[in-house]
């Protein structure tokens, strides 16, 4: 009933509080208008337009994406957080960071490239804008 192999995003709907709880694993990408709160695994990309909540215990394989987030687990993928990213306890990073503000604790690991400030947000969506259709193309 719920093993499906397509990858269409999960669309969450707007002022939903939704949580992705201990032992559940989502293959496939997730949209959502409210706020959410990853406990498990996901393989796929995040994108929220309010806060992100990833657990101690909460895993994401892929891109992370929205306005406001905290992440005390595990993320394997570039982050783009619009307001403030704050990394606390013993979360992973491996990957990229654009955010608007960083506020970062010290048992926290980050391996990738830091990019902070509203204009470097704004660049960065232009550019990857810019690049999508040059993909498509030679694809």
């Amino acid at each position: 009933m719920f093993n499906t192999k397509t990858k269409s995003p999960v669309y969450i709907s707007a002022g939903a509080n939704s949580l992705i709880g201990a032992g559940t694993i989502i293959n496939g990408d997730i949209e959502t208008n409210g706020d959410i709160r990853i406990d498990g695994i996901l393989n796929g990309n995040l994108s929220g337009s309010a806060k992100i909540l990833i657990g101690p215990e909460g895993i994401v394989e892929g891109n992370v994406q929205g306005q406001q987030a905290d992440l005390l687990g595990k993320v394997s993928g570039s982050i783009r957080i619009t307001d403030l990213l704050h990394l606390r306890g013993n979360a992973i990073v491996k990957g990229d960071i654009h955010a608007g503000k960083l506020q970062v604790e010290p048992t926290v690991t980050f391996n990738g490239q830091c990019h902070m400030g509203t204009a470097v947000i704004e660049l960065a969506n232009i550019v990857e804008l810019k690049a999508e259709p040059a993909l498509a193309v030679n694809q």
